[in-house]
């Protein structure tokens, strides 16, 4: 559990309610690195099934944690949504209602589903490079508290006033895209930044990426390019999407990067699809996944 939550009050009440039907064990973190430690231990001592108590950022930490142990040790995963956003959380329908979401983790059934290298990294959701990581990483807490997932959409309006697109070139398999982009969004996940739906028809279970590129644009083409982002499936004139099981991104300078809430800075990156990597609890007919 993310340690800044641990004291609520909805939180206790919900892991009482829940150990009226079986055993819940909290751990709360306090400080970097807690996660891959507690993880470990939850394995050493027989645990089957972990719950990430948290954001997307302490999914992605719980996530990096699973996947540095082999196959065969890992538990399955389980989200009990307390963030600002819950973006993941939400495109999986997983209930935003705590004791709902911890009776969904103690009964529901957990599913093969793919997670994301990045580098030496993991996430789950989405990784966002340009000006969507810039906005993430610089949204004032107390924003983020105060508007929710809106606070992103707030924080990049003021933001947007004096960006410069990064130049440089995105590889997959099938194509090559060398352009001046604003942002990048490699996603797992459907949506981020508080119910910015950035991949639609995303799966979680089908081996490939969708990723979503917006080139730079001159002012003029803005309600192009919102109807772009909002409607189209295909790629359009500033707004490029494809699928791929890998991409690479390169440029000259280093370009921003946020995954799953952790922010980082690399002139290249490549990401690819880990198939079937986690087993995650999710509910009936989740709209995530192919079956």
């Amino acid at each position: 559990m993310n340690g800044k939550k641990a004291g609520l009050q909805p939180v206790r009440s919900a892991i009482f309610k829940a150990r009226e039907t079986g055993k819940v064990e909290v751990r709360a973190t306090w400080e970097g690195g807690d996660v891959e430690v507690l993880v470990k231990e939850a394995v050493r001592d027989g645990c089957q099934r972990v719950v990430a108590a948290g954001g997307d950022g302490t999914v992605k930490e719980v996530v990096d944690a699973i996947l540095q142990l082999s196959a065969d040790k890992r538990p399955e995963l389980a989200v009990m949504p307390l963030g600002t956003a819950n973006d993941f959380a939400t495109a999986c329908t997983i209930p935003a209602d705590l004791s709902l979401a911890l009776q969904l983790a103690q009964s529901g059934e957990a599913q093969t589903v793919d997670a994301v290298k990045a580098n030496e990294h993991h996430f789950m959701n989405v990784a966002s490079g340009g000006f969507g990581a810039q906005v993430t990483a610089t949204t004032p807490v107390a924003l983020k508290n105060f508007l929710g997932g809106g606070a992103y959409t707030l924080s990049g309006l003021v933001q947007a006033v004096n960006f410069s697109p990064y130049h440089g070139e995105l590889r997959s398999p099938d194509q090559s895209i060398k352009d001046a982009v604003i942002v990048g969004a490699v996603c797992n996940g459907r949506q981020a930044g508080g119910g910015q739906k950035l991949a639609p028809q995303a799966l979680i279970d089908d081996g490939l990426l969708d990723l979503v590129a917006l080139c730079h644009f001159l002012p003029e083409a803005l309600s192009q390019v919102i109807e772009e982002l909002i409607t189209s499936e295909v790629n359009g004139e500033f707004v490029k999407r494809f699928r791929a099981p890998w991409a690479e991104w390169k440029s000259d300078v280093e370009m921003p990067i946020n995954l799953d809430g952790e922010p980082i800075s690399s002139k290249k990156i490549r990401f690819e699809v880990m198939p079937g990597a986690i087993k995650l609890v999710l509910p009936e007919n989740c709209p995530m996944t192919t079956t």
